[in-house]
């Protein structure tokens, strides 16, 4: 004959076998968790990013990492400001940055908060190379006012980063959120202080 069951028995036998299960299946969950926070270098990459402007001057660009993609930061002459009307809007594909990544608070004619700063991600709207600098007007024919030219597939883009019609780039060059503060800008930020 069998004995009765004794479930008090039985109770403690399975709680000694479930406490070191738990602590196996956490131990084992854990790094999963873990891997799905990001990494201290991961939230720096994301973050907003400073630039000193004070020494830049007219015609210079500078090269910034922010995000892993290139932003330029270019203090434009009076030339290229005013090279920014001369174009015809019939040669821009989207001239007043309707269709294009830019933040509300910038001008759209000149896609900048000041017209002499702007700052835009150096890479390529068709295929994410990265365009070289063509300044020099007449450098890409008689009707180049200077601006970017990117090597891999002929996209023009004019000082303001807006694309010339019939360029493979099918936008302008996107303008990330920045705040300008004396000689400081801080890329990543909006002038009112909300990080992007």
């Amino acid at each position: 004959m069998s004995e009765p069951v004794n479930q008090s028995r039985r109770r403690a036998a399975i709680a000694t076998a479930a406490v070191p299960g738990a602590m196996l299946g956490a131990a084992a969950v854990a790094p999963f968790v873990t891997s799905m926070t990001p990494s201290e270098r991961a939230k720096a990459a994301g973050a907003p990013v400073e630039v000193d402007i004070s020494n830049l001057k007219p015609g210079e660009k500078l090269n910034v990492e922010w995000r892993g993609k290139v932003v330029w930061v270019m203090k434009r002459t009076p030339e290229q400001i005013a090279s920014l009307s001369q174009i015809p809007a019939s040669q821009l594909a989207d001239p007043m940055s309707a269709g294009s990544k830019q933040p509300a608070y910038v001008d759209p004619k000149t896609r900048s908060i000041s017209p002499e700063l702007v700052v835009m991600e150096g890479v390529c709207t068709h295929l994410g190379c990265s365009p070289v600098s063509r300044l020099t007007p007449g450098e890409l024919g008689n009707d180049w006012l200077g601006g970017f030219y990117c090597p891999c597939h002929g996209s023009k883009f004019d000082v303001a980063g807006r694309v010339y019609t019939g360029s493979p780039a099918p936008t302008n060059l996107p303008v990330p959120d920045h705040k300008i503060d004396g000689t400081k800008l801080v890329i990543g930020i909006t002038p009112d202080g909300k990080e992007a």
